[in-house]
Parts: structure tokens; sequence; C-alpha cells
């Protein structure tokens, strides 16, 4: 039996932002199977996950909010690797004005995202592609977009405990390309003057470089970056990432990075920072 799902306007104090939904009529084709949850994503945005499988995480609500936080007048968005659509969606919130292209080469990750985008009544909006980003035949030469998203998993297979579901597997380990294919694939596909965000560790230092080294060998620039601090006290483990065409700047800050302050998600009590609160508040989720 669904559970009780109607649209409020506050959540344990927080006044829900955003127009409600189509979701929450009723329709049969949006219920809660067995093995999958609905949860909150964005103001009144909702998103499918597996309990067992890959569910979405902090890297991608930070992606999402770092690359629409610096790219506003975004029109046309693609996210690579989408997965379950979190990135995208959380973009489309942000930006309600952009066109939408997803690329996810899971099936079971497309079937999920196709149901959020109907729950949130998205479908205008989205063209959701089950593919690999690296194959030609996914994106046509001609498609360009003002801001290009990039979850890529985050470490080469066999270099650590994969996991019990293949949906996760998928997620974290590079079974259809690394970052730098991600690179390779968002600069053939950006608009002139277009953005690139994408998360990707910054620990240890062989992973941040990774990221420099796919970024320059796909002529792109990495703009401006910030490091993502779990808890305050411990050393950064992730970070975001902005990156342009260098072709497209000026040649005297084609080298140069801004690197901004640590963001700090829990404060060394546990409770969670003032400046991660504000964040959440960004895109639309309880603080």
């Amino acid at each position: 039996m669904a559970k009780d799902i109607s649209p409020k306007t506050h959540f344990r104090g927080y006044a829900i932002p955003g127009p409600t939904v189509p979701g929450y009529r009723d329709d049969p084709e949006l219920v809660v199977e067995m093995g999958e949850t609905l949860d909150v994503l964005c103001g009144h945005f909702r998103i499918f996950q597996l309990k067992k499988g890959h569910r979405y995480s902090t890297d991608d609500l930070l992606t999402a909010w770092y690359g629409s936080s610096w790219c506003p007048s975004a029109r046309s968005i693609l996210d690579l690797g989408s997965g379950i659509g979190t990135v995208a969606m959380v973009a489309a919130w942000r930006l309600p004005g952009a066109q939408i292209v997803t690329v996810e080469a899971q099936t079971e990750s497309v079937r999920l995202a196709w149901k959020s985008v109907r729950w949130n009544g998205l479908e205008s909006r989205f063209d959701i592609r089950e593919g690999d980003l690296r194959d030609a035949q996914t994106l046509t030469d001609t498609e360009r977009f003002d801001l290009v998203f990039g979850s890529p998993p985050y470490f080469p297979m066999g270099s650590g405990v994969e996991g019990d579901h293949p949906q996760k597997v998928a997620c974290r380990f590079e079974v259809r390309g690394t970052i730098a294919d991600y690179c390779q694939t968002a600069a053939r596909h950006m608009e002139r003057g277009g953005t690139f965000a994408c998360v990707f560790p910054v620990t240890p230092t062989e992973q941040a470089e990774r990221v420099v080294v796919g970024a320059k060998d796909a002529g792109l620039s990495i703009v401006r970056q910030r490091s993502i601090v779990l808890r305050e006290g411990e050393p950064p483990l992730l970070g975001v990432f902005i990156l342009m065409r260098s072709a497209d700047l000026p040649e005297e800050i084609r080298d140069q990075t801004w690197e901004e302050p640590p963001l700090i998600i829990r404060r060394a009590d546990g409770s969670i920072h003032p400046e991660y609160a504000a964040v959440k508040l960004g895109f639309g989720f309880p603080p």
C-alpha cells in the first residue's frame, strides 16, 4: 500500500519552497514498488530510488548546486552518467527555464529516472537517453549545451570492494569511462562559453591530479574549485569543479584556478555546519 504522500506546506518548521507537482495526484504507474522508496529531493520534487541500490548522495546535490550557481543563465543542460537523475532534477528545480538531456547506461537507473521525471511533472523538459557517454551514437555531433554536469565514478575497477548491487558498482567504479572520458565528452558538447561542472575526489593527491590531466587533455581549464570537508577538522575527500574550454578564455587566465575555501558539511560535534545549512536552502532542501 502506498504511503501518504499528500503535499505539505512545511517540514519541521521549514516552509517548503516551489510549486507542488503532479505526482501528488493518483497515478497507478507512479506507485512505490517493492524494493523502492520515494524520497524528498528539493522543494516538492521527489525521487524514486532502490532501497538496496545506488541512492543519491551529498556529492550529487553539491554538483547540481555548484554548476547551477556558476552557470545561472543555462538554457540547455547535459548530464553525463546521470544515474537515477538526481543532479539533473535538482538543476531543473533551480533553473526552471532549462531543457535537459541525460545520458545513463544502466537500464534500471533510467527506469527510475523516468518515474521521477513524471512524478515531478518534468516530461516536457527532459530527454532521458540510455547509452554509454563514450558512444558517438548517444549524442549527435551538433548537440551543444550551456551547462554540462558529470558525476563520474571515482575508482578503477579492482581497486576496492565493489559492493553487493550492480547499480552501486557502476556508480563507484569505472565500468564505462573515467574522469578523462567525461572531460572529453563534455568538451565536445559544450556551447561556446559553456560550463562543465563535476565532482571528484581530491584525496589522495593522485586522484585530484586525474582531474587536472583529464581537463588539460580535453582542452579544458579548471576555472574554480571547492573542496568538501565531510567533518570539521578532517582532510577534504571530495571537490567540486567548474571547467570551461580553454579556447573560450583569455590566454592569460587559462592556467589560473580560483580555489575557494573548503565547504564543511558537519561541525566537529556532528551538527550541520551553518554554511551547508544555507547551501541546502539554496536547492530547496530542509536545513
